[in-house]
């Protein structure tokens, strides 16, 4: 068993092995007693950035404190993680975030400020049932096939993403791989700006969450020719990566957005937050949200922690296999 694997395993069960995680109290007296926020690692109007303020909102409606959403872009999401990192450990400063800043961040990002299993306790977090793949009308493709026709005929794809080690970049990297052709892979602070150059017809395509990717689907800009994941109910007709041949441990995954607070934040309170959090997923306004985004969840915090090691291990094994580098 490799290092990295025995760091999470180990980090893992104790986490899940530990009891008074949600039993010991803390001197710190009525929680919460004064106003929350929420840190988001990623511009305003993405998939994320919706869930933290859903959920946000409930958190103040049960806690009787204002939450407020703060959103903190830029450098791949470290500059909002390191944030939460260096907050007071006091359950007022929580992160909501998702895979590529906590799992690809390791291999992508030289000199990581934050080390995603020792600085944060994981309190839940939402998963995503499917993503689409989406080309650029001018590509012509109406499936994987006619993409890779057509990525093979032009001299390189330029392909959105999100930051460095994205799940669009690794899609991309991955196909590239598989069936051989070449890409330019454009960074963006979010998805909202990828999928405004879809539309744009300035990139042959993206990949990202079902609702920012459906308004140019919408649009007859951008077809849906592939599903990350399982098929939605929104595209039924659409065939997941692997129906249409593609194949290695990256389709396994799912994206997911997690909350998540520094680690030394008293166990007390990360009950109080992960339970409360967890009862959003009860609440219309949450469940129409979530409805909305296709996504499920929340899940346990015990669920939380076990799926954060097992995507971890399987995401840095991709990164490597494909050959991603600090940039």
């Amino acid at each position: 068993m490799n290092p990295t694997r025995r760091r999470i395993i180990a980090a893992g069960a104790g986490i899940l092995a530990t009891p008074a995680l949600f039993t010991a109290a803390t001197a710190q007296g009525t929680f919460p007693s004064k106003p929350i926020r929420i840190v988001v690692p990623y511009p305003a109007g993405g998939q994320t950035d919706g869930i933290a303020r859903s959920f946000g909102d409930f958190l103040s409606r049960k806690l009787g404190q204002s939450v407020v959403v703060e959103n903190k872009g830029g450098a791949g999401g470290t500059i909002g993680v390191t944030e939460v990192k260096r907050a007071a450990p006091d359950g007022t400063t929580i992160l909501c975030t998702i895979s590529s800043s906590l799992i690809q961040n390791r291999i992508t990002v030289k000199d990581l400020p934050y080390d995603p299993e020792k600085d944060f306790t994981y309190l839940t977090m939402t998963t995503s049932t499917g993503g689409p793949v989406v080309a650029a009308e001018k590509t012509g493709a109406k499936n994987l096939a006619e993409f890779i026709a057509y990525a093979r005929k032009v001299d390189k794809v330029n392909w959105g993403a999100y930051g460095p080690g994205s799940t669009p970049h690794v899609l991309i990297e991955s196909m590239a791989k598989q069936y051989g052709f070449k890409v330019e892979v454009v960074q963006y602070r979010g998805e909202a700006a990828m999928f405004a150059d879809v539309t744009a017809q300035q990139l042959d395509g993206a990949s990202g969450s079902p609702a920012a990717s459906a308004p140019v689907i919408a649009s007859g800009k951008g077809r849906a020719i592939a599903i990350i994941g399982d098929r939605l109910a929104a595209w039924p007709d659409v065939a997941t990566m692997t129906e249409q041949g593609a194949t290695g441990g990256f389709y396994e995954t799912r994206a997911f957005a997690v909350f998540a607070v520094p680690a030394a934040t008293p166990k007390d309170i990360v009950k109080k937050l992960s339970d409360t959090l967890i009862e959003a997923g009860t609440d219309e306004k949450v469940k129409a949200l979530m409805a909305n985004y296709l996504i499920v969840g929340p899940l346990s915090f015990e669920a939380t922690n076990a799926r954060v090691m097992r995507d971890t291990e399987v995401m840095l094994a991709v990164l490597k296999e494909i050959g991603l580098k600090p940039e």
